[in-house]
């Protein structure tokens, strides 16, 4: 089953943090803040996760925490925060009042636009530069959500448990790379190939990727057809591999 905080967590690190890439990727979003005066929203749930959505000179920056901001949204419960992503909670920001504007005719929209990248249909994934986009960001959504299954998750937490201190990339060949670092059991996720990494799980190709997260091709077929190259501690990679049925259960 899935708990609650674990998903508030990745909807708020993994399917908000999104909108970052959304709005570099998808000509719809950039072109919904490319006018927009500065201003920063932050995300946040009592005892729990924290997020800064920043809107500066035509880009959006996220980043985990609260910063000062212009717009705070409070959600009393994982719960109703976990509303906010699945479209049956309503929020009201506790502060910026006078940016309703900017709620309803931006950021509203930009959230609308998320599903269409991250539960991408078969007709949109026909255009390459969507297919692109759409599997990169799936891929760093993914890896984030491996951090907090993790970190939050009852049997994630027990799988990582078991994992040493490390960096694990996570990449398709020629392609985006994410990145997995440990440290005392806690999972830090981040967008980016790492400099350094004991280490990786490499997908050798943009198709074999696409086929893995929307669970038409078996991780364990293409581990043995070399689809999938593992190198380094595989030990450990195996420790996170086992978390990938929870990531499917939390992201379906």
């Amino acid at each position: 089953m899935k708990d609650a905080k674990t998903m508030a967590y990745i909807n708020m690190y993994g399917v908000l943090g999104s909108l970052q890439e959304l709005c570099l990727f998808s000509s719809d979003a950039a072109a919904l803040i490319k006018d927009q005066p500065p201003v920063t929203i932050v995300m946040q749930v009592r005892d729990g996760p924290a997020l800064t959505i920043a809107f500066e000179n035509g880009k959006c920056i996220t980043s985990p925490g609260a910063s000062p901001c212009e717009v705070k949204m409070n959600f009393s419960s994982f719960e109703k925060f976990n509303g906010l992503i699945d479209g049956t909670t309503k929020p009201f920001p506790s502060k910026g009042f006078t940016k309703l504007n900017f709620l309803l005719k931006v950021f509203t929209p930009l959230t609308e636009l998320l599903p269409r990248y991250l539960r991408a249909s078969q007709e949109d994934l026909a255009d390459e530069a969507f297919f692109t986009a759409s599997t990169t960001m799936m891929l760093y959504v993914i890896t984030e959500a491996l951090a907090q299954i993790g970190n939050h998750d009852k049997i994630g937490r027990f799988t990582a448990g078991n994992r040493k201190n490390g960096r694990l990339c996570i990449s398709v060949k020629d392609g985006p790379a994410a990145s997995l670092d440990v440290q005392d059991h806690t999972l830090t996720a981040e967008k980016k190939r790492p400099e350094h990494h004991d280490s990786i799980m490499e997908f050798a190709n943009m198709e074999l990727a696409r086929g893995l997260f929307d669970g038409k091709v078996s991780a364990m077929a293409a581990i043995g057809s070399g689809g999938i190259c593992m190198r380094g501690n595989i030990a450990n990679i195996d420790n996170l591999t086992r978390l990938l049925d929870r990531v499917v259960l939390y992201l379906a």
